[in-house]
């Protein structure tokens, strides 16, 4: 585990790319009965890129995210970050990559409700072994860049649809990840602030030079994004 973890620690000279991923395969058995959900295709994604995820409800959208964020194992394929094969990884060793390597926004904040807005951000810092007090410093700083600061000590149940949205942005950002991955991020959001949240994370991931891999079924949000990959029967395809 030692040799992977100092492998990706390295910069690769040679390219930019953070995730690549090649004939990425996903069945569930459904009643005995295999359900192909992604069936091949693949993609690059570089230091600094914002992509949009695009198709139909039920392409495989969110199930692809979950396999790229090592949340789920493909069943076939391969996904490297920084060119190490994460898909080969034990469930603890993807763990530590997923912690280090990978923040996420999901559609609905995913907020723990008994617990503040800085403790929401604090969390994945903690879990990477950060201090408690140095944690606390720099969730707090977090919430000022994403405009919240002044709602840190409060439950999720106390602020705003716009305001949950992101705390959940700068928890995403808490162990400066490589790459964000992002489902509907403002799906969950009236226009106004869907538009206000979108424009921040996008803001945050470029200044960073973050890669953002994003879902989204809003056409006008995916023409912002550098490029677009979408899902058409199963296979992923590079527009």
């Amino acid at each position: 585990m030692a040799g992977i973890l100092n492998a990706l620690v390295r910069t690769n000279k040679k390219t930019d790319i953070v995730m690549s991923v090649r004939d990425i395969k996903k069945i569930f058995m459904e009643g005995g009965q295999p359900l192909p959900i992604l069936t091949g295709g693949g993609f690059d994604l570089a230091a600094g890129e914002i992509v949009a995820l695009v198709g139909p409800s039920g392409s495989g959208k969110s199930t692809l995210l979950q396999c790229v964020g090592l949340l789920d194992k493909p069943t076939g394929g391969s996904i490297l970050i920084d060119g190490t094969p994460v898909h080969q990884m034990t469930e603890e060793e993807r763990t530590v990559i997923r912690r280090k390597k990978i923040g996420f926004v999901y559609q609905r904040h995913n907020l723990l409700s008994d617990f503040t807005a800085l403790e929401n951000v604090m969390m994945p810092m903690l879990a990477n072994g950060v201090a408690e007090d140095l944690a606390a410093i720099h969730a707090l700083k977090l919430l000022k860049a994403v405009n919240v600061d002044h709602r840190a000590s409060h439950l999720p149940g106390e602020m705003s649809g716009g305001e949950q949205q992101r705390t959940a942005v700068a928890r995403a950002l808490a162990n400066n990840p490589e790459i964000i991955l992002a489902d509907e991020p403002t799906g969950s959001l009236d226009p106004a602030h869907a538009s206000a949240v979108f424009d921040l994370l996008l803001d945050i991931v470029r200044k960073k030079k973050m890669a953002l891999l994003f879902v989204t079924h809003d056409m006008n949000l995916a023409a912002r994004a550098d490029r677009k990959i979408t899902i058409e029967n199963g296979r992923v395809n590079k527009l």
